[in-house]
């Protein structure tokens, strides 16, 4: 029996195509698009603007999707934590973030099974690195997201599972399907990598930059190297003059985020080493409180550890936001993707 075409993860051109191998028109595509992407249909029968027969012939030779959520979980503030299966079998973990007092919805998705940068603080990095997601992959975690959910998923990070910059040529297909094909601005979609020069220096040279988030979490080589093993390859000593340049040549402002881990990283010499590591580089520091992991001994910090860290960082000039923690109760927060499957209902 012939595999059927699987249509969401398709740009307008290949669709186009698709609709022209069957003998159906440029028109006819323009409405599967907007069907897909626009109101997140899973069914060709949630197509009513399309014929009883022209939707009979697409059931017959395409799906539109191949994924399925194999859990689900509601945390008590509203994040919900989806634990999505593809094709193969393999599983990532995808995050839908609502917050009380804004309208934006934002998409946590993952760009590899597993991780091979080891962080130290970081379930993910505990599952290995098994193999990159496709560009249809990637895509097919905010559509089921919006189909599930009915919502619309306004803002993108790539902060899940995986690091996006040794998948870069998906995550950037990826990232024009969210721009031209959701309409998601690309102010809105920002990419987080533990410093993969070489691929930092290709997104500055595109006409195009998502927002670039740079997972740093120490302010020295000796303690980065104990916390990140891509410290090794890419040592701060080269990593920072890429960022400045980054920024000037971009004119974006690079986020910094910067993981407190009690007695580990976050005390005042530490402070102060990261406000003069920064120094002269356009950006904006993202302190995330460390959320725990049954993977790993670290613990949180005090509360007024970590206002004593931002106080100092914000006297050298630097805006500094804390990260507000979202879905720890179900493992969903930021360093927590692990697949953990739990059934809930």
């Amino acid at each position: 029996m012939e595999e059927k075409e699987i249509l969401s993860g398709k740009n307008l051109d290949e669709l186009k195509a698709f609709t022209k191998s069957i003998g159906e028109s440029d028109f006819r595509a323009r409405q599967i698009h907007n069907w897909i992407y626009l109101k997140s249909v899973s069914d060709f029968e949630q197509m009513t603007d399309l014929s009883k027969k022209t939707r009979e012939k697409l059931a017959e030779i395409a799906v539109i999707t191949d994924v399925k959520i194999k859990n689900k979980q509601v945390s008590h503030d509203g994040t919900i934590k989806y634990l999505i299966e593809y094709a193969d079998g393999n599983c990532v973990e995808t995050v839908l973030m609502r917050f009380d007092n804004r309208a934006n919805l934002t998409a946590c998705v993952s760009s590899q099974v597993g991780c091979a940068c080891g962080c130290k603080f970081c379930a993910t990095a505990k599952l290995g690195f098994v193999r990159n997601l496709t560009t249809r992959e990637i895509v097919e975690q905010i559509l089921t997201i919006q189909r599930d959910t009915g919502l619309k998923v306004s803002n993108v990070v790539f902060m899940g599972q995986g690091e996006p910059l040794l998948n870069l040529d998906n995550v950037l297909s990826a990232i024009e399907i969210l721009n031209k094909n959701f309409q998601i601005g690309i102010r809105r979609i920002t990419v987080s990598t533990c410093g993969i020069i070489p691929q930092i220096k290709k997104l500055a040279a595109m006409d195009f930059q998502p927002t670039l988030a740079i997972s740093l979490h120490a302010p020295e080589h000796e303690l980065r190297t104990e916390l990140m093993p891509v410290e090794k390859k890419y040592p701060l000593s080269e990593l920072m003059p890429v960022l400045k340049n980054y920024a000037e040549d971009t004119g974006r402002r690079i986020t910094i985020e910067y993981t407190l881990i009690r007695d580990c990283n976050d005390s005042v010499e530490c402070a102060k080493k990261l406000a003069l590591l920064l120094a002269g580089i356009k950006s904006n520091i993202n302190l995330i409180i460390y959320n725990p992991n049954d993977k790993d001994n670290f613990q949180k910090p005090e509360k007024q550890t970590v206002q004593k860290f931002k106080y100092i960082l914000e006297q050298s000039g630097k805006k500094v936001t804390i990260r507000l923690e979202r879905g720890a109760d179900i493992d969903a927060a930021c360093g927590q993707l692990s697949n953990k499957y739990r059934n809930d209902s």
